[in-house]
């Protein structure tokens, strides 16, 4: 083995964070120093030129160290594992002509000063290593045969003998298979049948397929309450939602995802047969799905969340006969933040169990996760939202130790291909995706117990870990499926979420009509070591399982080695409904039983529920001002900026976003819902929205469930939808099932929504249920149980006809506009944030007691809407009315004068109160009509004119001609963003999260501004005649290349999409293109660097090598890079004439993702893009991890700077978050010298239309002013 040295792995801020807490763990100070090593499986380096390849691929140098220090550990991956970092790596060196390794892996040198490493502490080693996935190594001779493969363990037979029963109950325990009592019988009888006895491969399959996690077995259970049989399962009553309103629903429960109504689109289309991009016209439905990652969230919260992000990818994906997810929403509900330094006086239940991530872990690293995986893979996340709770009251203590984590979201799928074809005897059964690793074993099961009742390790052995890149690979793959419509290869497809192959496979056969034979050995796996229950079991990610038929494999086996994308036909269907799973290396299949043992109906489950009156209290909040009641309110992380949850998920990637979080000028996060497009030429498109208020449920279930529901109808209004009635329900329902009185409370809140739902108009044609909401564990007070409440989020989806036509909460500056006051509630404060905050019980909890008043308002919000009467609308919720009036105020950067009334008694009651209501804001013009058009609609008695706009800087609320709050907007907006502030600064570069603290607390400056120098471009195209073809370039990992397509196509361009691996092969030559366009995403994960491994795998290879120098050399070519392209183009300039001085581009300032809509100057440049655009300041958008323009030793001032990011006043941003990334004078956009090839890291070709900006000046024209580069491209070949 070789080992070589390589850069720091740590920046200095997180390296201070590290040492910080193992000091407090170890009781005396430590310091940490961090480099990377790479362990190389060879004798000695390479002969020259090759040596010089990998050492300058590596960043590194031959390690020197014949051994460790006593102060040195090394942190390796698993001994017999091949990771996914170690994966792309080899693809980077194999097409680098690298070839001579077997094996390259990363690992990390830690040297601690202070304490010895045999001396650290486990906890303190759990810190610096993922101890699923990784060792700690102390000797380096104990990596001598770290590289050598083990032999595949053994199937293991379970001998049932005498007392089968016995020994089953004992290999429940051992396993951790949640199996009841009921299903140990069901398993006795059914081996007794068959004759034999069962191997864990067999075991381990039965209790994931046969989890609560998987068949909702409570769901579907009969009931009995209070001593008496109730009539329906809970699944009953949802269904009868579908039941009572079916218009608009296309799929509903038998499905990956729902599918519902969509529009006539223009679908952009490309595949190995048809390389050039072209529109297909056909009629798009919208795929809607949301899940949950409780469990895994709670244990590790990185790879929890993120993997919960994939797995619904991956639902979305493999709906019908394969989709694409275009959008996605995630949502966190965790117990106090208690974060250091700033801990709140409500803030007093219990710490989590040693076991769990405490919440402030979660939501520091969790979110990260979701949004990591949401960005390399190429989707949008657009939508959430941010609980904590927890309370002691009636001597219970309720919270979410065990949180909920919600992963969510929106595709297309093509008509015609919305349900799966019945398979037949011969079909090829397909694994498509990433290998198998010993990871997320028995994560059905664990996921179904409360948290405390499995072993800690089999905890931490059922959560998964992620590979966005491989799963976007395998999307490539899908979409060229699908795209060929009646070509498709694919029949069926299921995506390997819980319990692995082991359930994926036998679904898909089951659902196909079919049985199976199949191979265990041609299963992919990173891991020979595992046995076949291990091979069989594990949840390792991004792999879906399909059938093909048999004329279609050779052609289906070639998308995918296009894509680079694995794949294994692991065996084919069979007409006998049996599962045969084969082992070539065994003495007897691992598997071999009817499918209708494992997916038949095991025992029904019953549930005796007894109901548990709470008592209603109602303290009194003395010595309570209204200014305390402000400042703790906006404290509450439920109520204040969710920002370091928004600007770390790109929200653009794809081009169809419309309406992200962030609203007006400054960009403040407070939109109601999400909107997206459904193709890039029309306007019809799909409205998302969440509503959840969790906390009612501890004393009324019912009113939680329906307050949930409602708040999905408010959140919605402020766009025009189809028509209510096609509004469709996601419900994921969360309780702690068996804890006293919860489940007569789940029942009832389910009963609650299958009563609302057919009175709104509203069905549920998909959800999901997790009930083990509760943690046990012993601390030093003694045994300790937290039970989350009831806990209903809901998630709406909409079809949009026009997307422009919606308003946010962004006040307007039109002079003499008023606002107006909808009321759909009591002025109950039980349950509300002034309640949390205060640790008080304040009585009845808000509920909707006439749903024809909400459904009134709704109705009469969208026929105001349509005739284009409202100038900005909020929903009241979190915070109540108080902090909606305060969001509309800062997202408008106005402020407002509000009258409560006369004869306002309680203001108090009638701030702070959540009950559903929304503010309107109207010219002052429109008033009377829109009071008229609230009065015909029944609603005169629940309407009040409460205010209007003033041009100073303040909140002020009066009552009884008396002044009860008076507030300057910058106070208040440095209150409602100090928690997200100090959660940014624990996570983040603290110095950048200071400067835009800072910069938001200051309250000036203009916000986005747009300045053009030139014409924006008129919506026609720009040549006619024979278009030019352009390369739209992309590299496995690539997630920008649609957006790319479209704007050269709007410019009068063939665009063709370009793999590498067809250059590579000859399919594709780049002597026939004109242009060449790089696009953004994740190529090989960033491994080595963004955009390096796409870099050095043109300058290593000699023939790729020649191909670009001679296309980059042709003056009558022009190269675009844009984000990871520019990446890769900027690290190919020394064959680009031009480009000496062109910079690297290393890892943001911040040392996190930064998506944001940002002000960019087009500087004067000899770029054949920006002709005649120089001096223009325009809105753009960011989204990159590692766009830091880095020159070295050489000046910045040498380079044709093209773009740079700009104050409103033009100067260029040094300062965060103006500068989102840090680079020298805001550089972000470079031109070669010959003005031929350009490269920038903001995304221009994402905002080709107005309507693709979250703010853009009311002005602009349809086409968006970007589209000018485009056009330029076009004109400069003429």
């Amino acid at each position: 083995m070789i080992v070589l040295l390589g850069r720091d792995s740590l920046p200095p801020f997180r390296l201070s964070r590290l040492a910080t807490r193992i000091s407090a763990l170890e009781e005396r100070e430590v310091r940490v120093t961090a480099r990377e090593l790479f362990l190389v499986d060879a004798e000695r380096l390479p002969e020259q030129p090759q040596r010089d390849r990998l050492l300058s691929l590596l960043s590194a140098r031959p390690f020197d160290g014949q051994s460790l220090s006593p102060n040195q550990l090394l942190i390796v991956p698993r001994p017999g594992t091949v990771t996914p970092w170690a994966s792309k790596a080899g693809d980077i060196l194999r097409r680098c002509g690298l070839e001579g390794f077997a094996r390259l892996e990363h690992a990390t040198l830690f040297e601690l000063d202070g304490v010895a490493a045999a001396e650290l502490s486990a906890d303190a080693r759990q810190l610096i290593h993922d101890r699923m996935t990784q060792v700690v190594i102390e000797a380096l001779g104990d990596l001598d045969d770290w590289f050598h493969e083990r032999p595949p363990a053994p199937l293991s037979v379970i001998r049932l003998g005498a007392d089968a029963a016995s020994t089953l109950k004992y290999q429940n325990d051992e396993l951790g298979l949640a199996l009841s009592d009921d299903e140990i019988d069901y398993l006795v009888d059914a081996y007794h049948r068959m004759g034999r006895d069962p191997s864990d491969a067999e075991l381990m399959m039965f209790a994931q397929a046969n989890s609560e996690h998987c068949r909702h077995k409570i769901f579907n259970a009969s009931w009995s309450v209070d001593g008496l049989p109730v009539d329906g399962s809970l699944f009953g009553m949802i269904r009868s939602t579908h039941a009572a309103t079916p218009a608009g629903t296309l799929v509903a429960y038998d499905d990956n995802a729902a599918v519902i109504e969509g529009f006539d689109v223009e679908f952009l289309t490309t595949y190995r047969e048809q390389p050039s991009y072209a529109g297909r016209p056909g009629r798009a439905h919208i795929q809607i799905k949301v899940e949950t990652h409780n469990h895994p969230t709670a244990i590790s919260p990185d790879s929890g969340a993120a993997t919960g992000s994939g797995g619904e990818i991956r639902d979305e994906a493999a709906t019908g006969r394969g989709a694409r997810p275009i959008a996605a929403l995630c949502g966190f509900s965790v117990s106090d933040l208690r974060i250091p330094g700033w801990a709140q006086p409500w803030e007093t239940a219990p710490a989590e169990p040693d076991r769990l991530a405490s919440a402030l872990e979660i939501m520091r690293d969790g979110p990260i996760g979701a949004a990591r995986f949401n960005n390399e893979f190429g989707r949008p996340a657009l939508l959430g939202y941010f609980r904590t709770f927890s309370a002691s009251i009636d001597d219970r203590l309720w919270g979410y130790h065990k949180p909920i984590m919600i992963a969510g979201g929106s595709g297309m799928i093509a008509d015609g291909l919305t349900h799966k074809q019945p398979l037949a005897a011969g079909d090829r059964i397909i694994v498509l995706g990433g290998p198998a690793m010993l990871i997320g074993l028995g994560g059905g099961a664990a996921s179904s117990m409360s948290s405390g009742q499995s072993d800690a390790e089999l905890d931490f052995a059922s959560v998964q870990r992620g590979n966005p890149e491989m799963q976007r690979r395998a999307q490539e793959v899908i979409d060229r499926c699908w795209m060929q419509a009646d070509r498709n290869p694919i029949k069926s497809i299921h995506d390997v979420g819980a319990g692995g192959l082991s359930n994926a496979l036998p679904e898909l056969l089951h659902d196909g009509g079919v049985g199976g034979r199949l191979e265990l050995r041609e299963i992919p796996t990173n891991d020979p070591a595992l046995s076949p229950m291990e091979l069989w079991c594990n949840e390792a990610q991004e792999r879906y399982v399909l059938a093909v038929a048999p004329e279609d494999l050779e052609r289906f086996g070639a998308l995918c080695e296009r894509e680079r994308c694995p794949w294994a036909d692991v065996g084919e269907a069979s007409e006998d409904g049996r599962l045969l799973l084969a082992d070539r290396l065994g003495e007897r299949p691992a598997v071999d039983m009817p499918l209708e043992v494992l997916l038949g109906k095991p025992p029904k489950m019953h549930r005796d529920a007894a109901t548990v009156h709470h008592a209603l209290e109602t303290d009194v909040l003395d010595g309570v001002s209204l200014d305390d009641a402000i400042d703790r309110v906006l404290a509450l992380p439920a109520v204040g900026s969710k920002q370091f949850l928004v600007t770390i998920g790109d929200r653009t990637v794809g081009g169809l976003s419309v309406r992200d979080q962030m609203v007006g000028p400054h960009q403040v996060p407070v939109a109601d819902c999400a909107i997206t497009l459904l193709d890039y030429s029309g306007y019809a498109g799909t409205a998302m929205a969440m509503g959840e208020r969790t906390p009612l449920a501890v004393h009324d279930s019912a009113a939680a469930a329906r307050i949930a529901v409602g708040e999905v109808l408010t959140n919605l209004a402020g766009v025009a939808v189809r028509d209510a009635s096609h509004i469709k329900l996601s419900a994921n329902w969360m309780a702690a099932a068996g804890a006293p009185g919860q489940d007569a409370a789940l029942r009832a809140a389910v009963e609650a929504v299958a009563e609302l739902c057919p009175e709104l108009a509203l069905s549920i044609p998909v959800g999901k249920d997790s009930l083990s909401m509760q943690t046990v564990w012993r601390d030093d007070e003694g045994d300790q149980r937290m039970i989350a409440p009831v806990s209903l989020i809901v998630s709406g989806f909409a079809p949009v006809p026009d997307v422009r036509r919606h308003v946010t909460p962004e006040l307007s500056a039109e002079p003499d506009s008023r606002l107006l006051f909808i009321d759909l509630g009591r002025r109950r404060l039980g349950g509300s944030s002034l309640a949390q905050v205060f640790s008080r019980q304040l009585g009845a909890v808000p509920d909707i007691d006439d749903s024809d008043s909400l459904k009134a308002a709704f109705a009469a919000v969208q026929r105001l809407l349509a005739d284009g009467r409202l100038l900005a609308c909020h929903d009241r919720s979190d915070g109540g009315l108080f902090t909606t009036l305060l969001e509309m105020a800062l997202a408008g950067r106005r402020g407002l004068r509000i009258d409560l009334g006369e004869t306002e008694a309680d203001p108090m009651a009638a701030l702070f109160n959540e009950e559903l209501g929304l503010v309107l804001q109207v010219s002052g013009d429109e008033l009377a009509a829109v009071l008229a058009e609230l009065a015909n609609a029944g609603l005169d008695e629940r309407v009040s004119v409460i205010g209007t706009p003033v041009d100073d800087a303040s909140l002020e609320i009066v009552a009884g001609g008396r002044s009860l709050v008076s507030r300057a907007l910058s106070d208040l907006a440095g209150r409602w963003s100090e928690t997200s502030y100090r959660m940014q600064r624990l996570r983040d570069n603290p110095d950048c999260a200071d400067e835009e603290y800072e910069a938001i607390r200051q309250f000036d400056g203009a916000g986005l501004t747009a300045e053009l120098t030139f014409e924006p471009p008129a919506p026609v195209a720009v040549n006619t005649g024979a278009r030019p073809r352009v390369a739209i370039l992309r590299e496995q990992g690539v997630n920008g290349q649609r957006e790319m397509a479209r704007a050269f196509m709007s410019a009068g361009f063939e665009a063709v999409d370009v793999h590498m691996s067809d250059l590579e092969s000859g399919r594709q030559s780049l002597r026939d293109f004109h242009g060449l366009a790089a696009c953004g995403g994740f190529s090989f994960g960033d491994v080595l660097g963004a955009g390096q491994g796409w870099a050095r795998s043109i300058l290593f290879n000699d023939s790729l090598r020649d191909a670009f120098q001679a296309f980059f050399d042709d003056p009558g070519r022009f190269a675009l890079g844009v984000c990871n392209g520019c990446q890769m183009l900027s690290a190919l300039r020394e064959i680009i004439p031009g480009t000496e001085s062109w910079p690297d581009f290393v890892v943001n300032r911040s040392r996190q993702f930064e998506a944001r809509l940002s002000q960019v100057a087009v500087e004067d440049s000899p770029s054949l893009f920006f002709a005649g655009m120089a001096g223009s300041r325009l809105p753009v958008v960011t989204a990159h991890g590692e766009g830091r323009a880095d020159f070295g030793d050489r000046p910045a001032s040498g380079a044709p700077v093209a773009m740079r990011y700009v104050q409103a006043d033009g100067t260029a941003a040094e300062c965060y978050p103006a500068n989102p990334n840090g680079s020298p004078e805001g550089i972000t956009g470079l031109s070669s010298t010959t003005g031929r090839a350009t490269v920038m890291m903001p995304h221009p070709e994402r905002l080709l239309r107005r309507v693709n900006f979250s703010w853009a000046p009311a002005g602009w024209g349809e086409l968006s002013p970007w589209m000018k580069m485009f056009h330029n491209a076009r004109l400069w070949l003429d």
